[in-house]
């Protein structure tokens, strides 16, 4: 059951081919092998009040895509990988005096023909430093013999250093021993007390490979893993998904999930680096995706006067598997993986091959957010009872697509200041944007609630000062009255 299940949502691992699963759906495409069909997608709610988004716009690309094929490239610009070799962006910009939603391939250099495109990702470099770096890891099927590679692209010509045309002619082309998985980027903390943003990438070896920015030589090495992140060696099985957060007081959680079913998790301290403790798990079912993130619930406080509720933030560890529910482990930092709670219903749609955890509603509390192979997006948040740690992950809404989802993102797409939820899925990509008269009531209902805030205040303010001035005025007319002596 659980090979079944691997073949066909994740990946199929052969002695020196990744073969995917996903990609041997025909997709209808009437147009050239290298156009994106996009197409105005009326705007319709879900049944429910609950759901807050309603669909812009849908791309449809010339092949499909994987569970590594979407990834934000700056602030308002998104990149995904179609399993053909193509690269497809994705932004919105002003046409006819209207913001439109523009995709279009990018002509990345030293990408053959007959590649598959296995993984993707983007960041900008760490101040002070400036520029966009693109990477990507593809297979190359020379018939009798398939090729790993990952290219890195970046600029370090002025004023071309975020120009994604400039940016795609100029690759760092490695040549790798091992089949890519899941590449990702993160932050670490230099030597000098600065920071620096690295790529990590996790292969059919039992490793994740580090490549960090020479500078001096303006291109990426290899270097050894271990001198930035020790948690990451001496796996038990290949990595198929991980994940690093920086926590205060210069520390790391680091979680990885593996092929086998097992999840890592570390608290490192970051100077040094030096893990400071390290707990593991066995699932029954390779682990599609770790997800570290901090979640805020209110507690009762016991002033006895002035705001009783207050504010507890815990980090916590979302894993899922391919066959068993979703679970959160609660205050990992504390408690490790000891206190787990599982998202109900999160299994009945198929596997879980995303997730995104963000604040939905705008009420400062997170929401946590599953795709799944069975063509549902899922939505839950945390309901706290009793003391504010205790509480449970409620599904609040779903929302039903056409094909399986592969993965998400929250960005801000328009430049509006209102984030849109992008959606790959086997078919295309979706852009979800939030209802703007939900929106726009729910500015007026608080900016209603502020300004009767203030008027209250304004009115107790008034009220005490004139209760003070009644109190003193008998005194100041004692003061005042003037004594005639009778004649």
């Amino acid at each position: 059951m659980r090979n079944v299940r691997l073949q066909k949502t994740i990946v199929v691992i052969t002695d020196s081919v990744i073969q995917w699963s996903l990609g041997t759906e025909q997709l209808g495409n009437t147009r050239g092998p290298s156009e994106v069909v996009l197409s105005l997608v009326p705007s319709c709610r879900m049944p429910g009040e609950a759901y807050p988004f309603v669909e812009d716009s849908f791309s449809r690309f010339p092949s499909q895509s994987n569970i590594y094929g979407l990834c934000q490239a700056g602030e308002q610009e998104l990149l995904a990988a179609t399993l053909k070799g193509k690269v497809v962006s994705f932004r919105y910009q002003e046409l006819q005096h209207k913001i439109r939603p523009v995709a279009k391939e990018v002509q990345f250099t030293y990408i053959p023909v007959d590649a598959e495109i296995v993984s993707i990702d983007a960041f900008n470099k760490s101040p002070p430093k400036r520029g966009l770096v693109v990477g990507i890891t593809f297979i190359k099927d020379s018939g009798d013999k398939a090729t790993p590679f990952l290219n890195i692209y970046c600029d370090y010509e002025p004023g071309s250093e975020f120009n994604l045309e400039s940016i795609a002619q100029s690759c760092l082309n490695l040549e790798l021993q091992f089949t890519p998985f899941h590449l990702y980027h993160t932050e670490v903390q230099c030597d000098d007390g600065g920071r620096e943003t690295v790529f990590l990438l996790s292969g059919h070896d039992q490793r994740i490979h580090l490549y960090k920015e020479n500078a001096s030589l303006h291109q990426f090495e290899e270097q050894p893993v271990e001198r930035l992140f020790p948690e990451l060696q001496q796996l038990p099985s290949n990595v198929l998904w991980f994940d690093v957060l920086s926590i205060p007081g210069g520390r790391r959680l680091s979680a990885f999930g593996c092929q086998n079913g097992c999840v890592g998790l570390a608290l490192v301290k970051q100077t040094g680096p030096e893990v400071l403790q390290s707990w593991r798990v066995q699932f029954d079912s390779p682990v599609a995706v770790v997800l570290l993130f901090p979640l805020s619930c209110h507690t009762e406080s016991n002033q006895p006067v002035g705001d009783k509720r207050v504010e507890m933030e815990g980090y916590n560890l979302l894993v899922t598997s391919t066959i068993e529910m979703a679970v959160v482990y609660r205050e990992v930092q504390e408690r490790g993986l000891s206190h787990s709670m599982c998202l109900s219903e999160s299994d009945q749609w198929d596997a879980v091959l995303c997730a995104l955890v963000i604040d939905l509603d705008f009420d400062g509390q997170k929401e946590v957010l599953l795709g799944t192979y069975g063509q549902e997006l899922l939505c839950y948040k945390f309901q706290a009872t009793g003391n504010g740690q205790d509480g449970d992950f409620q599904l609040l809404w779903r929302r039903s697509f056409k094909s399986p989802l592969l993965s998400i993102i929250y960005l801000d797409l328009t430049g509006d200041g209102l984030k849109e939820l992008a959606v790959l899925t086997l078919r295309g990509l979706h852009i979800l944007q939030h209802s703007l008269t939900c929106t726009a009531n729910l500015v007026m209902e608080r900016l209603a609630r502020r300004v009767s805030a203030l008027t209250a205040g304004s009115e107790l303010e008034s009220a005490e000062a004139q209760d003070t001035e009644e109190k003193d005025a008998p005194a100041k007319k004692e003061e005042c009255t003037v004594h005639v002596p009778s004649h």
